[in-house]
C-alpha cells in the first residue's frame, strides 16, 4: 500500500500479491470518498476502482466500504482466493534488475559480479540462480546447472512481489533453461533485457547446436541487447550458414537483429593488436565504434562486468548507445583498479570508487 504524497489518505494503491491470486501482479487505485469520510480514520464508504483492471482479473471481487485506513495501517482485502494482506511500503527509489546466471564462489562472474555491477550503477539487483560452479581466480572446474523447474519457481516469486525494471541473462547451460527463462520474460515484454549467454571462464564445453538454435530463436527475439565476442557471434550464426573464413561480422550482427534483437553489441573486434575495439549495432547498421587500450591481465569477469553494467543503466533510463558508452568507461575503469584476490586473474574492481586513497595520495 503507497500513500500519495499530496495528501495523507485520500490515495492509496494496493498491491495483490500475484502469489495469492496465482496471476500476475495486479494494482489498484483507490479513492476513499471525501464526503463524509472519518478525519481520523478514513473510513471509505466508497470506492473508485479502475474497471480494466478488474476485467483482467475478474476472479476478484471487493467487498466496498470494508477498508478502514489510518495512518500505516494494513490493509486486509477480501478477494475469492481469500483475504490479502497489503502493507504500507516506503517509496521505492533504486530500480531493481532481475539477472538469471551462475553462481560464481569468487564472485568475479555470473551473479555475484552483476549484483555488484549493479549496485555500482544505483540499483538494487535480484538474482535467479541457473547454475552453480566449483573453481577460483584461475577459473572454473566444474558447473552444475539448476533444476528449470527451480529457475522458473525462483524468477515467478520475485516478479509476483517486485517491480523489476531490467532483466540481464547470462549462463543458460541447456535448451530447457533456455526455454524456461523464454517463457518467464515474454510476460514482460516492456522490460529491456540483455544477453550475456557465453562465459569464457567456465569449463569447456562443446555447445550444442540445438542449444544455439534455441537461444536464437526463444530468446534472441526478446532481447534489447546481445553482448557477443566475434568468435561467439561466428559460432551463433552457425546455425543459419555454413562455417566461413570470411569476415561476416557485420552481416551476422545484422542478421541478429533481422531474427528480432534491438541492438547487437559485438566486443574485441578486429582492429589494432594494443586497443580492444567494440561495436554497438542497430537496424541500420553500426551506431557506435569504441576502442580503449588493452590493459595488462588477464582479468576474470571484464564481459561480464560490462553486460550487467548495461543493464544497469538501462534500468536507470538511459537509452542504448548511451547505456554501452558509460558501461564502457565504467568497466574501463573497473580493469584499472582491478584486484588479484588470489593466485590466478585479476578480478575487477565495480566497487572503486568508493574507496577511499591511501595517506599521502591524493584522489585521481
Amino acid at each position: 500500500m503507497q500513500k500519495n504524497a499530496a495528501s495523507d489518505g485520500d490515495h492509496f494503491e494496493v498491491i495483490l500479491a500475484g502469489a495469492a491470486l496465482r496471476a500476475g501482479p495486479v494494482h489498484r487505485h483507490l479513492l476513499p470518498a471525501c464526503t463524509g469520510c472519518n478525519t481520523l480514520f478514513r473510513q471509505a464508504r466508497r470506492l473508485v476502482v479502475d474497471p480494466a483492471a478488474d476485467q483482467a482479473h475478474p476472479g476478484l471481487e471487493f467487498l466496498l466500504g470494508c477498508l478502514v485506513i489510518t495512518h500505516d495501517t494494513a490493509l486486509k482485502v477480501k478477494c475469492t482466493t481469500g483475504y490479502v494482506n497489503a502493507f504500507p511500503v516506503q517509496n521505492q527509489t533504486s530500480p531493481l534488475v532481475l539477472t538469471f546466471g551462475v553462481a560464481d564462489p569468487v564472485g568475479a562472474i555470473g551473479i555475484q559480479a552483476d549484483l555488484a555491477a549493479f549496485a555500482a550503477m544505483g540499483c538494487h539487483g535480484v538474482s535467479v540462480i541457473t547454475a552453480l560452479s566449483i573453481g577460483d581466480t584461475t577459473g572454473s572446474e566444474d558447473v552444475q546447472t539448476v533444476d528449470p523447474d527451480w529457475i522458473a519457481d525462483q524468477a515467478r516469486v520475485l516478479l509476483e512481489d517486485m517491480p523489476v525494471a531490467a532483466f540481464k541473462v547470462g549462463y543458460l547451460g541447456n535448451i530447457e533453461t533456455i526455454s524456461v527463462i523464454a517463457e518467464i520474460v515474454s510476460d514482460y515484454p516492456d522490460i529491456p533485457l540483455v544477453l550475456d549467454p557465453f562465459s569464457t571462464t567456465l569449463p569447456e564445453q562443446e555447445i550444442d547446436d540445438e542449444v544455439l538454435l534455441a537461444l536464437r530463436e526463444l530468446l534472441v527475439p526478446q532481447t534489447t541487447l546481445l553482448q557477443v565476442s566475434t568468435d561467439e557471434l561466428s559460432r551463433l550464426a552457425e546455425t543459419w550458414r555454413d562455417a566461413s573464413d570470411e569476415q561476416m561480422l557485420e552481416a551476422d550482427a545484422l542478421q541478429m537483429i533481422e531474427f528480432g534483437c534491438e541492438f547487437v553489441f559485438v566486443t574485441g573486434t578486429p582492429g589494432d593488436a594494443h586497443d580492444v575495439t567494440n561495436v554497438l549495432y542497430g537496424s541500420e547498421g553500426p551506431l557506435r565504434t569504441s576502442s580503449w587500450q588493452r590493459q595488462a591481465g588477464p582479468f576474470i569477469g571484464a564481459g561480464n562486468t560490462l553486460s550487467a553494467t548495461i543493464a544497469a543503466m538501462l534500468a536507470n533510463g538511459l537509452d542504448v548507445p548511451e547505456a554501452v558508452s558509460e558501461a564502457e568507461e565504467f568497466t574501463n575503469a573497473a580493469l584499472t583498479h582491478a584486484q588479484r584476490l588470489g593466485m590466478g586473474k585479476l578480478v575487477p574492481d565495480r566497487y572503486f570508487w568508493a574507496r577511499e586513497p591511501e595517506s599521502g595520495e591524493s584522489p585521481e
